[in-house]
């Protein structure tokens, strides 16, 4: 797994610092020497250490009083790790079968070739030490080794970890594994970000790296939220990346094989017209009867019978949250004069803003022009200049940002908008600090980037739009 999808995360429980880093130099002593008899021969070191678990994470990777080694990993890059029998057995009940149980075996060194030293060594040092080290790189393999050895407590912080650190960037991939380790929540959890930043995850480098069964799953979802021409264009990009796998020439008749019957998932018969006719249709990876019957799908009275499925995907359905009670205008009473409108929100779980709900003219129909922005403690997440239509009605209209932005909860993030437009407008009263929309609560709070007087009680920005 590239290290950048990932940030890299310690979780140390209860032990001091100095504790922990007097036990690492103490190893690293020990290790240096590499002389069981001198560190047998130092004067009461248990004595250094006051509780059980020090003294247990000074026997970490240490070949002091070891009665067992693995050697670990594949041919040409192994390591020879030094264990405890009665620590691993007290840590794991697959140690404890493999030592202590009626099937065990007398042996002084164990290969382990499909777990990676970094991860193995990971595991052992929750198992010797009670601390958790996962990093971006070494995650995914230490998830394998933790289920291999039944150890849960470290297999639930390594699917916390990916959790926490699941983007579009990552979720396809990840969807991948999970699936591999049967974890459900975890996988629950990457098809919501599928399912709404659909567009960006078929776009991303993992897309490409996953295997055959989870593109299939993908390309079937019916709450994919994505253009069809995107879901064309992604498989394309996976059909050469599998092609480079299997040393394969990527030609458009190679792209055609790597797909199979997978290419009848892709629902090119709900593509635009045009899309069709300068993309798919053009691409080579369509025979010609398909093309020509497609072609007679979208123009002719008596549409030919299709492979392909006719029916368009369901997407997502947004969802808003309003946080007035109440609309009121009054002459003169707000105008925008290129000032921001803002407001600050925090929900109690994950979701992805879409866009924002805005009110228009109170004088008539009339055409605006806003920015809208979301930041995070200052930093833009997203921001896009578009226009809209009001028809003087107090409606709120949706602005859309150009993919959904991931809210984490319990975090608070600034909704912002300039408006150019006609000055008289609709205004919020009564607005709620806190709003439940379905399983997610809404928090507001004012923000000090409104120089314009919206903020908790009244104002603009009455909705954000988003998908749960």
């Amino acid at each position: 797994m590239a290290a950048e999808l990932f940030p890299t995360k310690k979780l140390v429980p209860s032990a001091s610092a100095s504790s922990s880093t007097s036990i690492q130099q103490y190893q690293q002593q020990n290790l240096t020497n590499n002389n069981t008899s001198t560190a047998q021969g130092c004067c009461n070191w248990q004595g250094l250490f006051p509780t059980i678990r020090e003294r247990n994470s000074v026997m970490f990777n240490n070949e002091m009083m070891a009665d067992v080694h693995f050697v670990v990993g594949p041919p040409g890059g192994t390591q020879r790790v030094p264990g405890h029998k009665y620590v691993l057995a007290v840590g794991s009940s697959v140690f404890h079968a493999m030592f202590y149980g009626e099937l065990a075996e007398d042996q002084d060194e164990i290969r382990i070739p499909d777990v990676e030293p970094p991860s193995f060594l990971a595991m052992l040092k929750y198992i010797y030490c009670d601390e958790i080290d996962l990093c971006a790189d070494t995650v995914l393999a230490t998830l394998y080794a933790a289920k291999k050895y039944i150890v849960p407590h470290l297999a639930r912080a390594c699917v916390n970890f990916l959790e926490t650190s699941l983007s579009a960037k990552n979720a396809c991939v990840l969807l991948s594994q999970s699936c591999l380790f049967e974890e459900p929540d975890l996988t629950q959890r990457c098809w919501e970000v599928i399912d709404a930043q659909a567009e960006l995850a078929l776009r991303s480098e993992g897309f490409c790296d996953i295997d055959t069964q989870t593109l299939e799953s993908i390309l079937r979802r019916e709450t994919l939220n994505a253009k069809e021409m995107v879901v064309f264009e992604a498989a394309l990009n996976w059909a050469e990346a599998e092609c480079q796998r299997q040393d394969l020439t990527p030609t458009i008749e190679n792209k055609r094989l790597m797909l199979g019957k997978a290419i009848y998932l892709i629902r090119i018969p709900t593509m635009a017209l045009e899309d069709f006719a300068n993309g798919a249709a053009q691409s080579g990876v369509l025979t010609l009867n398909e093309t020509n019957d497609i072609f007679l799908w979208y123009t002719a009275a008596n549409k030919p019978e299709l492979l392909f499925c006719t029916k368009p995907r369901k997407g997502l359905s947004p969802q808003r949250c309003h946080r007035f009670q109440s609309c009121a205008y009054r002459s003169n009473q707000w105008r925008y004069r290129g000032r921001c409108d803002s407001i600050q929100f925090a929900v109690d779980r994950r979701v992805f803003i879409a866009g924002f709900g805005l009110y228009g003219s109170s004088c008539g129909s009339a055409e605006y022009s806003a920015k809208i922005e979301l930041k995070r403690q200052g930093v833009p997440m997203a921001q896009r200049i578009i226009k809209y239509f009001s028809d003087g009605s107090s409606s709120t209209f949706p602005v859309w940002f150009d993919y959904p932005v991931q809210i984490e909860p319990d975090t608070f993030y600034t909704a912002s908008v300039v408006l150019d437009g006609n000055e008289l407008s609709y205004f919020g009263q009564e607005g709620m600090t806190e709003v439940q929309c379905g399983k997610v609560t809404f928090q507001f709070q004012c923000s000090s980037d409104s120089t314009n007087g919206t903020g908790v009680q009244g104002g603009q920005i009455p909705e954000l739009i988003f998908y749960a």
